[in-house]
């Protein structure tokens, strides 16, 4: 009897051990489920101020240039509001240090005043959009990635919309043309190099001398950094 008493609180003092740890790691992860719940909706308080910003001072910030080249600058984490990661997928910029061209609308404009400090862009010149091309554009082709060297394959895939060589490609991205999106919709997202020495102030606006938002002609630079 004795032996089976004290296998019996042997027992009990070891479940009584277990509950207690459990109840801690509840609690902790329950603090930690408030905190990341907490950083999602400031993040998302923030979205919504900026978006409401943006738009209040709608006539002074209007687009400069119809092309706008978006570079994505910092990765997804918990604390990312899910509007923003949604917005950051629609955009195609599911990497860090991805980019994609894109033509200015109002719609377009809400978006990244609302990812902002997830991103960075501006207005590409011929030279930048050339660059980008030749250097880092692949075709997306059945999920595969296809290098623009063959003008054949271009004319295969873009053919029917008068695009049929790399200097095409070039020329309707840089013009915003017609076939704009037909283009720009069978490109991979560019993957760009890490810049030399990194990124300092992400988390500030370009204007502030951070490194987010936009940064007009300027973004020319990064991508000569980028390329």
């Amino acid at each position: 009897m004795m032996n089976g008493q004290s296998k019996e609180e042997k027992r009990f003092n070891q479940k009584k051990l277990e509950n207690q740890q459990n109840k801690k790691l509840v609690f902790k992860r329950a603090e930690q489920f408030i905190q990341e719940y907490r950083t999602k909706e400031l993040d998302f308080v923030n979205m919504k101020q900026r978006r409401r910003l943006g738009k209040s001072a709608s006539a002074t910030t209007t687009p400069k240039s119809t092309l706008i080249f978006i570079i994505r600058i910092r990765s997804t984490n918990n604390a990312m509001h899910s509007k923003a990661k949604k917005i950051l997928h629609r955009l195609r910029l599911t990497r860090v240090f991805s980019g994609v061209f894109v033509k200015a609308n109002e719609g377009l404009m809400d978006m990244l005043r609302m990812v902002e400090p997830f991103v960075t862009y501006g207005y590409p010149n011929l030279k930048s959009v050339k660059e980008l091309v030749f250097k880092k554009g692949f075709l997306n082709i059945n999920k595969q990635s296809v290098p623009l060297t063959d003008n054949n394959i271009i004319e295969q895939e873009l053919g029917k919309h008068g695009v049929l060589c790399i200097e095409d490609i070039v020329h309707e991205i840089a013009s915003a043309g017609p076939h704009f999106k037909d283009v720009t919709s069978v490109l991979w997202p560019f993957k760009l190099n890490r810049p030399e020495g990194g990124l300092q102030g992400k988390k500030k606006p370009f204007k502030d001398g951070g490194d987010a938002g936009n940064r007009e002609d300027s973004i020319n630079d990064l991508i000569n950094m980028m390329n």
